[in-house]
């Protein structure tokens, strides 16, 4: 029997592999595999929840309220080209992210959402009572 320890580095042949594919690759974490990171902070009246969206276009964010789900949307495309004398390489990566979030006891309403430097930035005000209902939310 061997035990079970999933965070454990080992020296095993997989572990390399396993290191290689997150330097090319970025990790599991990185925005480049599907996600992207996010901090919620809670600020007493309201939540400000972070994402980072590096090299993203404000236009290829899209956020959306369903209920009391706050759907971030995100789609990415980015093209390579290197010519050296007879070599030349070209790369292409695109997909769509998307995260969803709670926002349960969130006024819906007065959501506000703004981009720079590649951080879009969400303040969600706390509500006393009411429902959640649907929207788009524009992007300052």
């Amino acid at each position: 029997m061997y035990g079970l320890t999933p965070y454990r580095r080992n020296n095993s042949i997989s572990s390399y592999f396993d290191d290689f594919e997150k330097a090319f690759f970025g990790g599991f974490n990185s925005f480049g595999l599907g996600t992207f990171r996010t901090d919620i902070v809670d600020k007493g009246d309201k939540y400000l929840l972070q994402a980072e969206l590096p090299g993203v276009a404000k236009e290829d964010i899209h956020i959306e309220l369903d209920g009391c789900d706050l759907i971030v949307n995100v789609k990415r495309e980015e093209s390579k080209e290197e010519k050296q004398e007879n070599y030349v390489r070209r790369e292409r990566s695109y997909g769509t992210y998307s995260r969803r979030f709670d926002v349960t006891g969130i006024d819906a309403e007065k959501i506000c959402a703004s981009y720079k430097d590649g951080v879009l930035e969400l303040s969600l005000p706390k509500r006393e009572e009411g429902s959640a209902s649907g929207r788009r939310i524009e992007i300052e």
